[in-house]
């Protein structure tokens, strides 16, 4: 995989990490966990997506798909989508440094764990 290769998958799944941590602060502007009934949902849509946290999400999401395909068009499949992985260490370092989650131990020997995965994969 040469260097814009890379770059394209990379910030593909930087956008997708970023999407998670800003629709998880959007929904973390509600006040709690969304709780949709018949009598509801309306009006919960119209909150939900008048977030602006949400709605930079879900634009993320719209440009990763695109940098992804572009992506996908220049590396084979089997080793662009394992790349996809280091989206759970983006999320989860991004959700310390900026939501003030807890990264347990556990999750960091997990998280090394991929990264010796996929620069496994990467080496191939």
């Amino acid at each position: 995989m040469n260097l814009t290769t890379f770059a394209f998958i990379i910030t593909g799944v930087l956008l997708n990490a970023a999407a998670q941590l800003l629709l998880k602060a959007g929904t973390n502007a509600l006040g709690g966990a969304i709780h949709l009934t018949a009598q509801n949902w309306f009006a919960t849509a119209i909150k939900v997506i008048s977030q602006l946290p949400i709605l930079a999400g879900l634009t993320c999401y719209a440009i990763s798909v695109v940098v992804w395909i572009i992506g996908l068009s220049r590396a084979d499949v089997t080793l662009a989508y394992p790349m996809l992985s280091l989206g759970y260490i983006a999320t989860a370092v991004g959700a310390y440094l900026f939501l003030g989650e807890v990264v347990s131990v556990q999750r960091m020997v997990a998280m090394a764990v991929i990264i010796v995965g996929v620069a496994m994969m990467a080496r191939t």
